[in-house]
């Protein structure tokens, strides 16, 4: 993170030039999530059928014609999580689990009127990643979504069926309390406005000509 760029201090966030031990002031305490491992899967799949729910309008005129779809949050849930470690791999753990992704699908009905419906996408995952040894405070798998699809066609009733892109990126994470060097507090450059400045060039003309 940088802040404003014509904001000068040694207590902005940006690029360290010359040592960087200059203005360390102290130790601090910070709550964090550590990611202990992770790694992301890409895929493309196919024939993929969403059933839409809460239509907006309420009552379409049917049929529909699909226009996209993409993944409404960025976090998908988790379910069925069975991590087993492998003896041969020490710390490594095969980790098992479904993860639903949430998405919003944008159509249009029979007399041309935009409308978004909501649906869901379950993906099977099994991989291998290293988790912590054992501690007081546990660990948790998350999954980071993304969906994207532009291709599918109507096959019933609030449904269709599509093509889709999708990424994941699974993590081991835990949150905890790390202790890092610290520059002490940032300096907190002021706002500048947004000003359209239509009368500049008119401002800048000589009051009489040449």
């Amino acid at each position: 993170m940088s802040f404003f760029c014509n904001f000068q201090s040694d207590k902005c966030p940006g690029p360290i030039s010359g040592n960087p031990l200059n203005g360390l002031c102290e130790k601090v305490c910070i709550t964090a999530t550590k990611v202990f491992d992770a790694c992301m899967q890409q895929t493309q799949l196919s024939g993929i059928v969403l059933n839409i729910t809460d239509l907006v309008p309420a009552n379409p005129t049917y049929p529909l014609t699909f226009v996209s779809a993409r993944n409404s949050v960025s976090r998908g849930t988790i379910q069925n999580l069975l991590v087993e470690p492998l003896p041969e791999r020490p710390r490594a753990a095969r980790v098992r689990f479904d993860v639903v992704i949430p998405v919003t699908v944008a159509y249009t009905d029979a007399n041309g009127v935009e409308g978004i419906g909501v649906s869901s996408v379950t993906v099977s995952k099994d991989v291998i990643l290293n988790v912590p040894t054992a501690s007081i405070m546990p660990y948790s798998v998350i999954a980071d979504v993304s969906l994207v699809s532009t291709l599918g066609t109507y096959t019933g009733e609030n449904q269709f069926t599509i093509d889709c892109c999708i990424s994941i990126i699974t993590k081991v994470v835990m949150d905890v309390d790390l202790l890092i060097p610290s520059y002490g507090y940032v300096a907190m450059p002021p706002c500048q406005d947004y000003t359209e400045e239509v009368c500049a060039g008119f401002f800048e003309l000589p009051v009489y000509p040449e």
